[in-house]
């Protein structure tokens, strides 16, 4: 219980400093943001506290089934860190602050071709933005797509190296998956594979479709600022925290329903073994 209890509040506090870390980061933050950036920390740490102290599941997945969610508060964590970093801006920049301004910008404007997703999230910006609010997003995308694709590769490589989610202990699907009822519906196996596949299609498409869907509300209820630091530090990193989120979520999904699968071919070679025994 004590230990259950210990790493709750050590969750909770890195969910306040993810929260915090741009109003800390980024200069002259106003009051009225930082009373909501608080609010929000409250929120976060709450609910972070709540769901891994207790005994039962709640709605965050895999809480049982390390490194998953490990690899994706550090992507989101180390994605709004840099957005921070960027958005700073200062004057007196380290050679890191200029390192991560370099690798961002070369990598934004590799991958800033027509429809693409760092293009779409260019093109946000009005036709008469400044050049170097235009640089500074693509700056932000292109660091942001590269976290996200390292993320991915980390749990690409905890597939290979650690048997996850396998490894040394049994998987729980009911702590690991809670919104997930495998007795409801058709078979498990299926209803896992389909999914995979639709978390996968769907990380696929996001990164396309959030653009547009910003554009549209921006011209339905005013338009959304994507200048501003903290508006656009937290738009970039759910912009490429979400898809490569899903990614992750339906390659691990995708992985349960083959181990289930196997388990199930070990079941039907020892009962056929155990059969032909009998009638031995």
């Amino acid at each position: 219980m004590f230990s259950r209890l210990s790493g709750a509040v050590l969750r909770a506090f890195l969910m306040v400093m993810l929260v915090v870390t741009p109003a800390i980061l980024v200069p002259h933050t106003g009051p009225d943001t930082t009373q909501i950036v608080a609010f929000m920390a409250i929120i976060a740490a709450v609910m972070t506290l709540f769901e891994y102290s207790a005994t039962y599941p709640g709605l965050v997945e895999f809480r049982d089934a390390p490194p998953f969610n490990r690899i994706r508060f550090i992507s989101l964590f180390l994605t709004v860190f840099l957005l921070s970093i960027i958005a700073r801006n200062a004057p007196e920049a380290s050679d890191m602050t200029r390192l991560i301004h370099a690798v961002g910008a070369r990598i934004g404007q590799a991958i800033d071709f027509p429809f693409s997703p760092v293009n779409l999230v260019v093109l946000m910006l009005p036709p008469d933005a400044p050049r170097a609010d235009v640089q500074q997003l693509r700056t932000a995308a292109g660091i942001s797509y590269l976290v996200s694709l390292l993320s991915l590769a980390s749990l690409l490589i905890a597939l290979k190296t650690m048997n996850w989610p396998g490894g040394k202990k049994s998987f729980n699907v009911w702590i690991n998956l809670p919104t997930f009822d495998p007795t409801a519906g058709s078979d498990v196996v299926y209803r896992l594979e389909r999914d995979a596949l639709v978390n996968i299609a769907l990380g696929f498409l996001l990164p396309f479709l959030t653009p547009a869907v910003i554009k549209a509300a921006g011209s339905l209820f005013g338009t959304v600022s994507i200048t501003n630091d903290h508006t656009m530090i937290w738009t970039i990193a759910a912009w490429a925290f979400l898809p490569a989120s899903l990614f992750m979520r339906g390659i691990a999904m995708g992985r349960i329903a083959s181990m289930i699968k196997a388990e199930r071919a070990r079941n039907l070679a020892k009962d056929a073994r155990e059969g032909r025994l009998q009638a031995v």
